[in-house]
């Protein structure tokens, strides 16, 4: 099949108009492919970056811009006890092995170098964000502090008319507000906690403050996608929108360039050096995900840029390339409301809560890792809908204390929510039953249990609360256990839960070098990937808060390297 599909490529690419020749083309403007990009103009060669979209920055921009990267300078200076050794443990013991050590440690070695240039290059800065516990800090070398970092707020007037081309956030900032995503935590407690008051004040006063400089303030992936651009357009890189990949050039079994389309026709851009993946997952193609991954999923699950078709991904293996880690996906808990689905974070984590499966029943510590909880739902449905979807069960008294989504603690849900069967609400626990499908005695009985271990801050079943990351998202003015509370005043509100994602983590299998590999673990000359459009090196797991962002930019880096130095 392969073989039959690529004199189709040498043909279009002969019959093809050239629309240029650089010494590295980059697919993709996420962030992977600006930071290859970035650091290939300041190795000194010559780049284009091509995108599919209208808009730049993909995932990344819609995102909250955790990056997870061990030992880098940001994290090092805030005084995190960090070492190589701990975090080669850590990696080891979260990953297993799923991904090879050579590869791991391409990763740690070179992403605290690859912040530095990013820093250097670009008006960039990052924040360490103290507190967020790496995901299994009671694994060796596991940081329960954290040792991911965010983009420190930049002015949008840096990019001038370019910033009307960034692509929006996936939750925009409260207008007038400055927000950083770890102010997040303390804002879903403002009206319970004097910190997050105060924190919501300071975020209000960092807006008013950036409005009368004239700025236009950017956090978060809005940031990190700002940044990046500003300094590819310092560095006079190029950066074609609306120019979707087609597929590569490959002459005597290299890749030599791509075929793209652009302003409706399509073309031929050669690289000199060499051709860098970095087009994102395959989220949004309803084909492969039915192909590669279990059911149900769904496309409208999933956060990732609507452009994520896995283009590149399947470019990649009509050149042979090796895929790897296609079933997975960086999953997480979703409410699938009218519109967009709602990714749930601190939601499930906060005390007075609770998720049932199709029996009513409690069958996972709703305060892990949001990727494991997802783990779990497939792992005990196997397509049976007993997990699939699953509900999260609140009541009043957290309603009137916690903010859900972008909801104010007492003010009602919309009625779209109720109306898309996203939400339900009932004055008892029997007619709440009823609402959502599941045994009323099962459901009395799972409530009747929880309540009794919440009042004594304990959870046998599932142990939620036993590690610090657990402890992240909840509030700490409850005791003994701040993460649960019992769920006893009516009324009571549910919220479907389905398999949501970042988007997915399966791709082009890469060496250390981020270079493609086929099936015999050859390297395919010219063709490098790195982002979601490669198998991720955090393999079936998640190391912590930034773990899909840390790694893509890493490897965008070391891409870009291999090539320079070749």
């Amino acid at each position: 099949m392969l073989a039959a599909g690529l004199p189709s490529v040498a043909a279009r690419a002969a019959d093809a108009p050239v629309l240029g020749t650089y010494d590295v083309v980059v697919v993709g403007s996420g962030a992977s492919g600006m930071t290859a990009a970035l650091t290939a103009a300041g190795r000194g060669l010559s780049v284009l970056v091509v995108e599919k979209a209208p808009t730049f920055g993909g995932s990344a921009a819609r995102s909250g811009a955790g990056i997870w990267l061990p030992n880098n300078a940001v994290i090092l200076r805030a005084g995190v006890p960090d070492t190589p050794e701990k975090a080669a443990a850590y990696l080891s013991a979260v990953v297993g092995p799923d991904v090879p050590v050579a590869r791991r440690q391409a990763f740690l070695d070179n992403g605290p170098r690859m912040l530095d240039f990013v820093m250097a290059h670009s008006p960039l800065g990052f924040r360490f964000m103290d507190g967020y516990s790496d995901y299994y800090p009671n694994l060796p070398g596991g940081m329960p502090n954290g040792r991911s970092i965010e983009p420190d707020q930049i002015d949008g007037n840096v990019l001038g008319a370019e910033l009307a081309r960034l692509n929006p956030a996936y939750l925009p900032v409260p207008a007038g507000m400055v927000v950083f995503s770890q102010d997040y935590k303390w804002l879903n407690l403002a009206a319970v906690s004097a910190k997050g008051l105060a924190v919501s004040a300071e975020c209000l006063a960092r807006g008013t403050a950036a409005a009368l400089r004239g700025e236009k303030p950017l956090t978060m992936g809005q940031a990190l996608a700002a940044g990046l651009r500003a300094g590819l357009l310092r560095a006079g890189v190029p950066l074609w929108l609306n120019s979707p990949l087609v597929d590569l050039v490959q002459e005597g079994g290299a890749v030599t360039g791509v075929v793209v389309e652009k302003d409706g026709a399509r073309g031929v851009v050669r690289a000199r050096r060499g051709v860098v993946i970095g087009s994102g997952g395959f989220e949004h193609n309803a084909e492969m995900r039915a192909r590669y991954q279990r059911q149900p999923i769904g496309t409208a699950w999933s956060v990732g840029a609507k452009e994520n078709t896995g283009d590149g991904i399947r470019a990649g293996q009509r050149a042979g390339a090796a895929l790897a880690l296609m079933e997975d996906a960086w999953w997480g808990p979703s409410i699938p409301l009218p519109g967009e689905p709602y990714f749930c974070l601190a939601e499930r984590t906060l005390p007075g809560g609770l998720i049932v499966n199709g029996a009513g029943a409690r069958f996972v510590n709703e305060a892990a890792p949001y990727s494991d909880v997802v783990h779990v739902m497939y792992e005990k449905d196997g397509g049976t809908g007993s997990h699939i979807p699953a509900w999260l069960i609140v009541d009043q008294n957290y309603r009137n204390k916690y903010l859900f989504k972008d909801v104010l603690p007492t003010i009602v849900f919309p009625d779209s929510w109720y109306e898309a069967g996203a939400a339900k609400k009932a004055w008892s626990w029997d007619a709440l039953a009823g609402q959502i499908g599941v045994p009323a005695a099962a459901l009395r009985a799972t409530l009747n249990r929880f309540n009794a271990q919440a009042w004594n801050g304990t959870d046998p079943d599932f142990h939620r609360g036993d590690t610090a990351y657990d402890h992240y998202y909840t509030d700490p003015g409850v005791h003994p256990n701040s993460c649960l509370a019992p769920v006893w005043a009516p009324p009571f509100h549910a919220f479907k839960i389905v398999p949501g994602d970042l988007g997915t983590k399966g791709g082009i299998v890469t060496d250390a070098r981020a270079r493609a590999l086929r099936e015999d673990g050859s390297v395919i000359r010219g063709l490098w990937a790195a982002g979601n459009a490669s198998a991720a090196v955090m393999g079936h797991s998640y190391a912590g808060a930034g773990s899909t962002i840390g790694p893509a930019m890493t490897f965008g880096y070391v891409a870009a390297n291999d090539i320079a130095d070749a």
